[in-house]
């Protein structure tokens, strides 16, 4: 049996929401409940740090995908961040590291 814990915490109006364990289809919802109680508007930031995610599946990265779109139909910054090197290979090998994760000048 897969589990996922979910820390979430505020500052101003970034919201940061910390994945640990496994996100997979039966945690997903879980994941997509949390996302969707955050306030988004306009000016608000999401960031979501993966740094304690052992495994991402498919309905992982789908989860990943509603809540960028669902955050910049409100106007709210989206980014992924700190993926381990399974998750980081499984973004770059779908593409999704490009539209996903945070980019710093130095990445560039």
């Amino acid at each position: 049996m897969s589990g996922l814990r979910i820390t979430t915490a505020a500052e101003g109006t970034t919201h940061r929401v910390v994945l640990t364990g496994e996100l997979d289809h039966e945690t997903a919802p879980e994941l997509e409940r949390t996302l969707a109680r955050l306030p988004q508007a306009a000016g608000h930031r999401l960031v979501i740090d993966l740094s304690g995610l052992a495994l991402c599946d498919s309905s992982g990265l789908t989860t990943f995908i509603v809540a960028r779109e669902r955050a910049l139909a409100a106007g709210t910054g989206f980014e992924l961040t700190a993926p381990p090197p399974p998750v980081s290979r499984m973004l770059r090998v779908t593409g999704l590291d490009r539209v996903l994760l945070a980019r710093h000048p130095q990445d560039a």
